[in-house]
């Protein structure tokens, strides 16, 4: 019985990752990735704990009254670490660090009244943090939860004033209490940092958007971030859609694309699906189309003769009075285009048909002839550049640019604004593309999550 129960458990795994999604789209950050925010991480939490606020504090000891007010954090010394944290996320790191303050102090003894500034630097800090990572309900990268734990060694005070020296010993007093409520400010400041103003910044990536007027792109996760020691690795959707039709989208039976590479800060794979979804939005889209003029078609004439023979092949059977008269090719794509990508790299199979039209001066077109064409197109980037064959010409100008004016564009990868790709290398695999890059802020942290809480966006390239 228990073999047949786990015989059952197991073949029900198998169904479930069978049937699974497979994504059109996978980043990886490696821990190389990491260790160029650690600075950009080291440089927000600094400016986080800067901004944190303390009440006044007030209290008396035998024929001591002391009020301690205006405290301020003038300097943090943090030695910090970046990790990511295996099935969970990211480890954040504060070991043996200091931080300095300044603050003013009312200190009455009897009948003698004493104020003046205290320079108090904290010692020993130590702060311990966790981000989950999971993806939300949306489909978007999110900070679930937040593990902190931090506390404070020691607290030195130095006093100023005429009865600086005199109050010395009354320092271990002042300093407790400003210690205990220091440590107490830690955590709640770097939950809200990451909780609030980090998630703000993750709401940036681009899930489901508009790529143009005619069709969007779909980034959003398919499942919880898989977190090792080295990498965090994110499956995306990756799917192009008709804005007019959002609903008909291209079946995913395209590979699950592997990553292998740990070198670069990124990685970031696209499977063919990824390409034939936007090929069969535009299709569906009806934008494959297009109308060559009379002027185009001499050009055609002039410069392919494979062109010119299959137009006198159309026009010799006509009235020769038809060769006076302005022509105009009509080409549409008749079927969604289909991408292959080998180890030798990427193509398109475009189907097209050609209708030769002759164009009389104040009368109807008379279509002469219709021409079925089947292309094998290389894909290279950023332009499609048709493989030798004897219609080369003519999908040159015609239909290699028609494809090109709705892709060559691009869209956005699923990156927070302010974060780029630079230094990219592509690899072509069976079934699907690696680009390996290293990443590059455009601005900080910080800045970025400033200008998205104000309502401006990184217009720069």
């Amino acid at each position: 019985m228990g073999l047949l129960k786990v015989s059952v458990i197991f073949l029900l795994s198998l169904i479930t990752m069978t049937l699974a999604e497979p994504p059109g789209c996978k980043i990886r950050i490696t821990d190389r990735g990491l260790e160029m925010l650690k600075a950009e991480t080291k440089r927000f939490v600094e400016g986080e704990l800067s901004n944190i606020t303390m009440p006044e504090m007030r209290g008396k000891e035998g024929r001591f009254q002391y009020t301690i007010k205006d405290v301020k954090i003038t300097e943090l010394n943090l030695t910090s670490d970046l990790r990511f944290q295996p099935d969970v996320g990211l480890l954040f790191e504060v070991q043996n660090s200091s931080i300095t303050l300044n603050f003013q102090r009312c200190i009455l003894y009897w009948l003698f009244y004493d104020e003046g500034a205290i320079n108090a630097s904290a010692e020993g800090v130590n702060i311990f943090t966790v981000l989950h990572l999971i993806k939300d309900q949306d489909g978007r990268l999110k900070i679930s939860n937040i593990t902190c734990n931090a506390f404070i060694t020691k607290m030195r005070a130095r006093f100023s004033g005429t009865l600086g020296r005199v109050y010395d010993f009354i320092g271990t007093l002042l300093t407790t209490g400003m210690r205990f409520v220091l440590n107490k400010q830690i955590c709640p400041a770097l939950n809200h940092a990451a909780l609030v103003l980090v998630n703000q910044l993750l709401e940036t990536v681009p899930v489901r958007t508009e790529v143009n007027s005619y069709v969007g792109i779909d980034y959003s996760l398919l499942n919880d971030p898989v977190v090792t020691e080295t990498s965090l690795d994110m499956d995306f959707r990756g799917m192009f859609y008709d804005l007019k039709n959002e609903n008909e989208t291209l079946v995913n039976n395209a590979v699950n694309p592997v990553l292998r590479e740990y070198d670069r800060m990124v990685y970031l794979a696209l499977s063919e699906y990824f390409f034939d979804s936007g090929l069969y939005s535009y299709f569906k889209g009806g934008l494959f189309q297009t109308q060559i003029a009379n002027e185009r078609v001499r050009h055609l004439y002039m410069y392919s003769n494979c062109t010119a023979t299959i137009l006198c092949v159309c026009l010799s059977n006509q009235d020769p009075a038809f060769m006076e008269h302005p022509l105009s090719l009509e080409l549409e794509v008749t079927s969604p285009p289909r991408s292959t990508i080998k180890t030798s790299g990427a193509m398109v199979a475009v189907n097209c048909n050609v209708k030769v039209l002759v164009l009389p001066p104040g009368k109807p077109a008379v279509q002469l002839s219709s021409l079925t064409m089947v292309r094998i197109i290389q894909y290279i980037q950023p332009i499609l550049i048709p493989l030798q064959g004897p219609l080369k010409t003519m999908l040159q100008i015609s239909a290699v640019p028609l494809i090109n004016n709705y892709i060559k564009r691009g869209v956005q990868i699923p990156l927070p604004d302010g974060m780029d790709f630079i230094e990219e290398v592509v690899e072509y695999h069976n079934g699907y593309i690696i680009v390996g890059a290293n990443l590059h802020f455009r601005t900080g942290l910080r800045e970025i999550i400033e200008r998205k809480l104000s309502g401006e966006t990184d217009n720069s390239v």
